[in-house]
């Protein structure tokens, strides 16, 4: 091996160690192998995770619960770590609210906060904490009107590329794109609207400074004149890199977080829809040069069936298009799967869904997005002994798959089940929960066999007869790296990096 290998594979090693987000994958065309003396690649533990959570809400009516969590079982030689979250700046001044500091694997730790100027959290994980560490910010905001109800999201790696399709600069929404920089320098970010007719045309959302360890939230209404119900946003950086996420608030029936979908791929799963929807909207985007025709499929408990009147959906290129399904769930919790129709061309999109719940002036919001599996492994914090419902999507093959509810954050003990998802379709239960517990607890699943399986976790919570509730996708935690032993030679590999 040559000098300049060495220090190639050294340079890739380190990153993927450190970061947890370093990759080596086989050049276009290639064998998909390295010439090896015999060791393959190895899967290890990330050693550095960060993650960002915007500022809850701007209502004074807001209660706000933070949990912060990382599964245990990780490599029994990982060095002890802390995973701490801490408040952005405010008006260029530090937030003065509690830092929530996680030391143990296994057991989450939850924070509380009123009011509305609670700001966005930054924080970082390293050693046994880093692998699978996770945060959950669910705030309920009493009341009526815009703003009113349970939001709910999974705080979010920084990346540079978000799709947020099923945005709205109607006026009975007000949407906001909340940007959060976690670095010492500001990043510079794109916001982009696309709606039925295509590329909303605006200044007003290039070059969006985010100053360092700081969030700025965008009212997308405020980039365009031009009203549209669904619309689609692209957010990249132009320098350094952002968390995103959209508040969506609404007129009538509430609000809740719409988080990024799934990068752009031919076929999609969204993930629990409950079974007493009562208000069910398709929204889809191709961000490629080709338009898009999919075929519409409901998961449901005993197999996948096409909802009369909505067999199809044509999505031309770079133009939102929606599909209203109403309560296409029909007392049957379920999950929505596209795919390419047949003969057509494998053009990949973005999607996610507006799910009501309720009836009249008692109905509430929730967002679903477009939602990678579960891979290796998953975890959603901050569930309750009441209220907490998995929803499991097998779209292919059969899949099974291990979930354990953990310790609860003042006590209990962790318990385990195994869940066989059919072929096609949706198993929707009752969350596990600890025995024993005391305060709020994590869930995590685990591939064991099969094909692959796509979850989320609904959360409801009742309140004045309305049903409160919001969804949270449960995608590959990427708490492992790929990392190819020191005795390949990796002269025939395209080293690629990720933030």
């Amino acid at each position: 091996m040559n000098r300049s290998t060495l220090s190639l594979f050294g340079a890739v090693a380190a990153l993927a160690a450190v970061t947890g987000f370093a990759t080596v994958t086989a050049p276009s065309g290639g064998t998909g192998t390295a010439k090896s003396t015999g060791t393959a690649a190895a899967r290890l533990p990330v050693e550095r995770s960060g993650l960002l959570c915007p500022a809850p809400s701007s209502s004074d009516l807001a209660e706000t619960a933070y949990t912060s969590f990382t599964p245990g079982g990780g490599a029994a030689n990982a060095k002890p770590g802390t995973a701490e979250l801490v408040p952005v700046t405010v008006a260029g001044k530090p937030a003065k609210k509690p830092v929530i500091t996680l030391k143990e694997p296994g057991r989450p730790v939850t924070a509380t906060a009123n009011g509305g100027e609670s700001p966005a959290l930054v924080g970082t994980a390293d050693g046994a904490l880093a692998p699978g560490w996770a945060a959950q910010q669910t705030t309920k905001v009493s009341g009526e009107g815009a703003g009113r109800g349970l939001f709910g999201l999974s705080c979010s790696a920084p990346d540079t590329e978000f799709w947020f399709p099923g945005v709205s600069t109607a006026e009975t929404r007000q949407d906001y794109v909340h940007l959060t920089n976690p670095d010492n320098s500001a990043a510079v970010a794109d916001v982009e609207l696309y709606g039925p007719q295509g590329v909303i045309k605006s200044d007003a959302g290039e070059g969006i400074t985010v100053p360092p360890h700081a969030t700025v939230p965008v009212l997308l209404s405020t980039l365009s004149a031009t009203k549209v119900n669904d619309a689609t946003v692209h957010v990249t950086t132009r320098a350094g890199r952002v968390g995103a996420a959209v508040q969506a608030l609404e007129d009538k029936v509430g609000g809740d977080w719409l988080t990024a979908s799934a990068d752009p791929a031919p076929g999609v799963v969204l993930p629990a829809v409950p079974a007493d929807a009562t208000s069910v909207r398709l929204v889809v985007f191709a961000p490629g040069e080709a338009d898009a025709d999919l075929k519409v499929k409901l998961a449901g408990a005993n197999g996948s069936l096409t909802p009369a009147g909505a067999e199809t959906l044509h999505v031309k290129s770079r133009m939102t298009a929606s599909l209203d399904l109403g309560n296409v769930t029909r007392g049957e919790a379920g999950a929505l799967v596209l795919s390419p129709s047949e003969g057509t061309r494998r053009t990949p999109v973005v999607a996610a869904l507006r799910v009501v719940r309720g009836l009249k002036d008692k109905q509430e919001v929730a967002y679903v997005p477009a939602t990678a599996p579960v891979g290796a492994r998953s975890s959603v914090a901050d569930n309750r002994a009441q209220g907490s419902v998995l929803s499991l999507t097998a779209p292919g093959a059969a899949g099974e798959v291990r979930v354990t509810a953990s310790a609860g954050s003042q006590g209990g003990a962790p318990v385990t089940r195994t869940f066989k998802v059919k072929a096609g379709a949706t198993l929707s239960v009752a969350a596990p929960v600890p025995t024993g517990l005391k305060g709020s607890y994590a869930l995590t699943a685990e591939s064991v066999s099969g094909g692959p399986v796509h979850a989320a976790r609904i959360l409801t919570l009742m309140e004045d007869r309305v049903p409160m509730f919001t969804v949270q996708p449960m995608p590959d935690d990427k708490g492992t790296v790929v990392v190819p032993r020191a005795r390949n030679d990796l002269s025939v590999l395209d080293v690629r990096a990720r933030d």
